[in-house]
Formats: structure tokens, sequence, C-alpha cells
């Protein structure tokens, strides 16, 4: 498949997701063009996870399509959706490395595993990546346990990046860090994203990580996109869901789900 420039590289067009009686995502709509940089934000538990979860083929949406390239991905077989997940490189919240394989093995999995590359020149790929992220060729045979928590992350983008993917796929790319492990993370993000040159769809609400990696942001908020645009504008959106969120603010029109006693 091929995108041209006018054709979204990712559509959602009216995607619903419900569990039993939980709506989950209710309409929602979003568009990524090619090599754009868009984060949808959002409270826990507004959907964000499902709608990339929706967009891999993990979850099937009960409403809605989805297109890659133009091609609406529930029409594909299995081997053709398999074709289309192996562009898709993805940054897991919490890394989700395998403790059982050293660093390098970890980077080269999908390559050796998916796209069956000799494991010498797998191992090289590794190398040049980790490189990138700024880790030198020792950490490539440590094992995971022996990492510090932003190496953790280092290694994920290194993986996520290790087939030079069509679009990157972010869940929380800054949890569990500190502030300045977090930016030295999505300055790493946004040079890797434009080094493959990748579309990236990023799932946060940490704010200032999402200013740094985005071009463009989407709010979900009860399973529909409440408000989207250019990331520069967001401060002066005139939404009162983005306004209560992007600050902070107890009081406004998002409600959140307390007990009560």
């Amino acid at each position: 498949m091929s995108a041209t420039g006018t054709t979204p590289k990712i559509k959602m067009t009216g995607v619903g997701k419900r569990f039993g009686p939980k709506v989950v995502l209710n309409g929602f709509d979003l568009e990524v063009m090619p090599r754009e940089s868009v984060v949808i934000i959002g409270g826990s538990g507004s959907g964000k996870s499902v709608s990339l979860k929706c967009i891999l083929g993990l979850l099937a949406p009960d409403e809605g399509t989805i297109e890659i390239d133009g091609v609406d991905v529930a029409t594909l077989s299995r081997r053709e959706r398999e074709e289309v997940n192996s562009r898709i490189g993805m940054l897991f919240q919490n890394a989700a490395l395998f403790d059982s394989l050293p660093v390098w093995e970890n980077v080269a999995f999908g390559l050796i595993q998916g796209q069956h590359m000799a494991r010498s020149k797998a191992r090289d790929v590794a190398m040049e990546k980790l490189s990138q992220v700024g880790l030198g060729s020792d950490v490539g045979h440590l094992s995971p346990a022996e990492l510090s928590g932003g190496m953790r992350k280092r290694v994920g983008l290194a993986r996520a990046i290790a087939g030079d993917p069509d679009i990157v796929f972010f869940d929380e790319p800054t949890t569990g860090l500190d502030p300045i492990m977090g930016h030295v993370i999505d300055d790493l993000i946004v040079a890797c994203v434009r080094q493959v040159g990748a579309t990236a769809l990023s799932i946060t609400h940490d704010m200032p990580s999402a200013r740094r990696i985005s071009d463009r942001m989407a709010m979900l908020y009860k399973g529909r996109n409440v408000w989207q645009g250019p990331t520069a504008s967001i401060d002066a959106s005139g939404n009162d869901f983005v306004d209560q969120f992007i600050n902070g603010r107890a009081d406004g029109p998002i409600e959140m789900e307390v007990f009560r006693p």
C-alpha cells in the first residue's frame, strides 16, 4: 500500500467500542497525515489505549471504519493484516522487554521472529539502533534487569524503530520517568521518528511531553474527539474541555469518576 500527500496515513471514522454496558469509544474520528506526529490526550480511562488497539487490530471496533493508507483494514485478510502490522513499530508504556533475552535481542526481536532476518545481521541492526538512542554497544549484551528506567525506555524506542517502520505508536512514553529523563526521551522520539521518516501517533496525559513530540493534538473525552488542532494553538483552543485538562483544573465540564460515600 502507498499513501499520497492527501491520503491520511491513519483515518478513524465513527469508531465505536464497548465492553458490555461500558462505552469506551463513541463515534471517534481521527486523521493522521503521512510523517505527521499526532498525540491523543485525555484522562485515564478515556479510551486512548483502546483506540491504538483498534488500529492495530488487537480489538475489533463495534462500528465505524479504520483505514491505513486509504485501505479499510477490516477488509484485509489475516496475511495482509500481518503485513500492515509489520510496518508498525510501538513503544509500550513500560517498555515491555523480554527479561530472558539480552538487550540486543530485544531490539532485534521483530527482525528475527517477524522478518526472519539472520541473527548476525539483526544483531548489527540492533546495535545501530541502540546507537541512535544514545546507548553504547556494551549495553546490547546486558539483560533488561540491569537497566535503569530511562535505559529501558531507550531500548524500547530502539526496538520500535528497528524495522524502519512507516508508523510508530507511543503509549505513554514518559510514564515512570523523572522530568529530565522524560525530556531526553521526548527529544529522542522526535529525532528517531524524523530519521526513519515515520508517521507517529502517541497517547499520553503528560502535557509537557505531548507538546514536545506533537505537530497536532486531539482530545478524547467520553469516547469522542472533542477538539483537535495544531499543538501551537492548544492554549488558545477556546474549548472548555481542553482548557480544563491542560491546566489541570478540578472544576470544569470534565467529570471525574470518584467514589462518593
